[in-house]
Formats: C-alpha cells, sequence, structure tokens
C-alpha cells in the first residue's frame, strides 16, 4: 500500500530547492555528487526540465531525503510513487527482526517507534513499565515523548527533568530538520508548552554522566539511572520500515542492571499483558512474546 499524497501547485522543481536548502546545499555540490550537470538540475528546480526517475533517486540519495518525502518527489514529477507503505504487521522478515532485536536486549526496556515517537511493539521489560497509563496518555497510539514529558506523565519522576526535557527537545528539532515528518512540528510545539511539574514526588537532580546524558527515574522498584541508544534499519524500501528505530534504555549503574534484572527473573502474575488485550498501551506488537504485567503501582517507562 502507497500512501504519498502531492499539493496540486507542488513541483518537482520546488521539492528539490526546498530539500536542497535543507541540507544547506549548493547546487554544484549537488550535481556533482549526483552527476548530473550543475546546469540540468538549475533547469529542474526552474520547472524548465522534468527529470526521469532515475534521476529524481540519485539526487534523493544524495540529499538523504526521506522514502516518504521521496514519493512526492515522484508524483509531483508525474510519477506513481515508488516505496510502499505497510503496517508493521505486513512487514515480514522487517517485523521478525524487529521482534528479534526487542526480545535480544532483554532485560534492558526498548521500544520500537516511528518517526513521531509513535509506539509500535515493546519488550516484554518496557511493557512492565506501561502499565496504567493515564487515559490521556494511553492512546492509541501511545505516544513515548508525550507520556515522559506530559505532567500527567512520567514528568514527576524524572529526577534530572529540566536536563532530559531540553536534550530531548533537541533532538526531536533536529529530527524535524532532517524528515521534514508531517505532525512532528506539531508534536514539537505541545512538548515545548508542557509546565515542570508543580510538586515532583522526588526531588530534582542535576544528573552527572560522563559519557552521556542519562535518563534518571525515580520509580517504585527503586533508583533507576539508564543509557539510550537507538536501531534503525539500513538500506529501506518500506517507508513504514524506513521511519522506525527502535530506542533501547542500559543500565547506566550496577544499581540499575540489578533491579533490570530481578524484573526479568520475577514471576509474573496475570494471564493478559496490557498490549494484548488489556486497555493500555495500544500498540502494534501481538507478534511478540506476551509478557505478564506486574502489579506496580505507578507507571514508570523511559521515552
Amino acid at each position: 500500500m502507497t500512501t504519498a499524497t502531492a499539493s496540486p501547485n507542488e513541483s518537482i522543481g520546488m521539492l528539490l530547492k526546498q530539500w536542497r536548502e535543507r541540507r544547506r546545499r549548493s547546487q554544484l555540490d549537488v550535481s556533482s555528487a549526483a552527476d548530473v550537470s550543475a546546469r540540468h538540475l538549475s533547469y529542474i528546480e526552474t520547472g524548465r526540465s522534468n527529470p526521469s526517475r532515475q534521476m529524481i533517486e540519485r539526487i534523493c540519495d544524495e540529499l538523504d531525503v526521506p522514502l516518504r518525502e521521496r514519493n512526492r518527489f515522484y508524483l509531483a514529477a508525474g510519477f506513481a510513487p515508488v516505496h510502499s507503505e505497510r503496517p508493521l504487521a505486513d512487514l515480514g522478515a522487517a517485523r521478525e527482526a524487529v521482534r528479534a532485536v526487542l526480545t535480544a536486549l532483554e532485560p534492558s526496556p526498548a521500544v520500537a517507534v516511528n518517526v513521531r515517537w509513535d509506539l509500535l511493539a515493546a519488550n516484554r521489560t518496557m511493557r512492565i513499565f506501561l502499565t496504567d497509563l493515564p487515559d490521556e496518555l494511553a492512546g492509541p497510539p501511545v505516544n513515548m515523548l508525550r507520556l515522559t514529558l506530559h505532567p500527567s506523565g512520567l514528568a514527576s519522576q524524572v529526577r534530572n527533568f529540566e536536563q532530559w526535557r531540553a536534550h530531548m527537545l533537541r533532538r526531536v528539532r533536529r529530527q524535524l530538520d532532517r524528515t521534514a515528518s508531517d505532525g512532528l512540528e506539531e508534536l514539537l510545539a505541545e512538548l515545548g508548552r508542557y509546565a515542570p511539574p508543580d510538586s515532583p514526588a522526588f526531588p530534582s537532580i542535576e544528573a552527572g554522566h560522563d559519557l552521556v546524558v542519562p535518563l534518571q527515574l525515580a520509580t517504585s522498584y527503586g533508583e533507576l539511572s539508564f543509557l539510550y541508544a537507538v536501531t534503525v534499519f539500513g538500506s529501506p524500501r518500506d517507508v513504514t520500515l524506513d521511519e522506525i528505530a527502535i530506542e533501547t534504555f542500559f543500565p547506566a549503574d550496577t544499581s540499575t542492571a540489578g533491579i533490570l534484572r530481578s524484573l526479568a527473573d520475577a514471576e509474573f502474575v496475570g494471564t493478559t499483558p496490557a498490549c494484548h488485550g488489556g486497555s493500555t498501551p495500544r500498540c502494534s506488537c501481538s507478534s511478540l512474546p506476551a509478557a505478564q504485567p506486574t502489579t506496580s503501582s505507578r507507571s514508570a517507562a523511559p521515552g
């Protein structure tokens, strides 16, 4: 399934110029790297020439244009979109790869999210932290940034809230600049309007770490400190796959590592996890191993 759309007033030249300027590249630079004459590139931008499919692909490769936006290039040039967009459940081997990565990362919490940070899948450890979400944050879909920074979410549990909030807003701004994804600008504006928690349940701290900015949480399990890493697919051809990122939260200290091991080794209670028939969270992880929810009184999901 392909869902690309293009405005009737949107020309291939306009899109090319926008993305070239977004990447801060000159016509000469792009033309040389994409093996096209600077004159021909200029003619495309001004509408005096129409590129072939092969030319569009070369230019988009050079400008690192996301697949969703490439489909707009093709449509604007009068071609059918090239890149399909299928739900995670229909991605076959790629879906299994997501499942395998999430499972292999346990006991570290890990999630697969799309470009707007909506939850697509989670491993068993992360699901432990995704129980009992407030109705306004439960989705569908669950948005991991909204869950982490919203005053009704985890804001009062993030010990280094101001530091983590500033870090995440910078990251979303960079992502918006790189992808120009629909909905991301609105999400960024919404996140920027969130006020810090008025009465944090735990004293705020400015986390110190000599490697990276950690996420420090005060939870019912104890103090947790995480470092995060991002995994993406190489050379994707499907829009959904191009936009999937696996966010993994590794323990930043021995105490957190011990707590995660204890959670993984604990005997779970109940029979149906929240994202497999329960009310929350609502995600697309029906193919992943079914973990049983704990009886935690407070959710504490990294995001």
